[in-house]
């Protein structure tokens, strides 16, 4: 248990605050929330819970005095008077406090009741707002069964604020004082004795040098490392927040770089392949380079027009590319992007769209399709239409396709090949009759002249 009791500490090590590519030397701050309910009176050991924890915290903060990057600060709840639930901000963060929270520490009387949802409530604005700290709030308590609001519930909305790093329990006393969970609140640990709880204040802080070295590696299906470059993020898994940021690539050793990150946060990474590739509730260790391993199967996917021929200049299309009804690219013809192997469908945004289905993508390779080069419908128009439409014609079927232009003489449209159906109204007419209709084909590559002055 104590070993286990250690491990869980050495993972609460005071980090500064971090970048998208790793930890840097920012500013770590440390909230103390400490219970000065009546209960902290009864005897634990060779004193009275508030007695023991005044001389544990005393020596605590000498041992952190010096330590110019950690800035501590102090939050009460029950000391105010016995009728109070009130909790009060005694200390706030700023350089060289260490004196004043001592002092405050001395003089603690407990007095009233337990508010630790509410101090916990409270603590958000302790946390100075300018700047970038790496923010950590510690309870130290001897049971919540008695406290007003819902702990779970307020933690949750502490953590989901993105301004708290981890939350700690340090729970001192008897052990049946705990007879409800409080992991939902944090990370809680109790406290068996007074020699543990004198260990555990000073590792959190002895270890504030302890990082979590990351490898990502990511394999092909030869159980290769690949040498492309891909985008990877490594989110809060509680808050959902972006933590870190980087672009995986390995040198010319075929090394993989190293990403420095915070071993307190638990971490879903996506691996922004297509589509991307996702791993939740991942936790890495410090004092040790943690291997985190990708095995992706990838094909390239290409489309082209046919080659045909032709005095213009033919689009760019773009392509809408879906797995299993979601969207998950998009490309230009030509391009060459890479995808997990497996069946997708495609959309190119011709005039009118070309849809195709189940387009099989294969690790290692290149999947080249082709489509009908473009036609041109050229269409000379009289200034008494007024208005008219195009229209896709198969299987007796119309698709809309697109408007005319009213405001112009001569039109140029690119369509794909096909039948089509022009559907025109002179200009001020409101009678069925005077609509008319023209069937005419597309081919690729071709211009298909359509005069209506005549």
């Amino acid at each position: 248990m104590k070993r286990v009791f250690l491990a869980l500490l050495m993972m609460a090590s005071i980090f500064p605050a971090v970048s998208q590519s790793g930890i840097t030397a920012e500013k770590t701050r440390v909230l103390i929330i400490l219970d000065c309910s009546n209960s902290m009176w009864d005897r634990w050991q060779s004193d009275a819970k508030i007695k023991v924890t005044q001389q544990v915290l005393l020596k605590f903060l000498d041992s952190v005095a010096n330590q110019n990057e950690i800035e501590v600060a102090l939050r009460v709840f029950g000391h105010l008077n016995k009728n109070s639930y009130g909790t009060r901000l005694e200390v706030p963060f700023e350089k060289d406090n260490n004196y004043k929270i001592q002092s405050k520490i001395k003089t603690l009387v407990p007095n009233g009741a337990c508010t630790a949802a509410s101090a916990l409530s409270s603590s958000l604005n302790d946390f100075p707002v300018a700047g970038t700290s790496r923010n950590i709030i510690l309870i130290i308590t001897d049971g919540m069964d008695d406290c007003d609001g819902n702990i779970c519930d307020v933690a949750r909305q502490v953590q989901m604020s993105g301004v708290i790093v981890q939350t700690f329990i340090l729970g001192i006393g008897d052990k049946k004082d705990f007879q409800h969970s409080l992991d939902c609140a944090g990370k809680f640990i109790y406290v068996p004795n007074e020699e543990q709880y004198t260990e555990t204040l000073y590792n959190i802080f002895h270890m504030s040098e302890e990082k979590a070295p990351v490898v990502v590696n990511v394999y092909d299906e030869t159980n290769h490392l690949i040498e492309s470059s891909i985008p990877i993020a490594f989110y809060d898994a509680q808050t959902h927040v972006v933590k870190y940021s980087t672009i995986y690539s390995i040198d010319s050793r075929y090394t993989p770089d190293t990403l420095i990150v915070d071993p307190l946060v638990e971490y879903d990474i996506t691996l922004f392949t297509n589509p991307p590739i996702s791993r939740k509730g991942i936790q890495f260790k410090p004092e040790q380079v943690n291997q985190l391993n990708f095995n992706i199967e990838q094909g390239s996917l290409r489309l082209r027009t046919d080659g045909k021929r032709v005095n213009y200049a033919v689009p760019q299309y773009q392509i809408l590319v879906y797995q299993k009804g979601e969207l998950v690219a998009t490309q230009l013809m030509g391009e060459q992007p890479e995808y997990l192997s497996g069946n997708y469908d495609l959309e190119v945004l011709t005039t009118p769209p070309l849809r195709l289905t189940e387009i099989a993508v294969v690790g290692s390779s290149a999947t080249d399709l082709t489509i009908p080069t473009p036609g041109v419908a050229n269409i000379n128009k009289p200034k008494a239409i007024s208005s008219g439409a195009i229209f896709a014609f198969k299987d007796g079927i119309l698709t809309h396709v697109c408007d005319l232009n009213p405001n112009k003489v001569n039109e140029r449209l690119l369509l794909m090949p096909g039948q089509y159906q022009l559907v025109i109204k002179p200009q001020n007419s409101i009678e069925y009759n005077t609509v008319k209709t023209i069937r005419f084909e597309i081919d690729a590559g071709k211009t298909t002249n359509i005069n209506l002055a005549n």
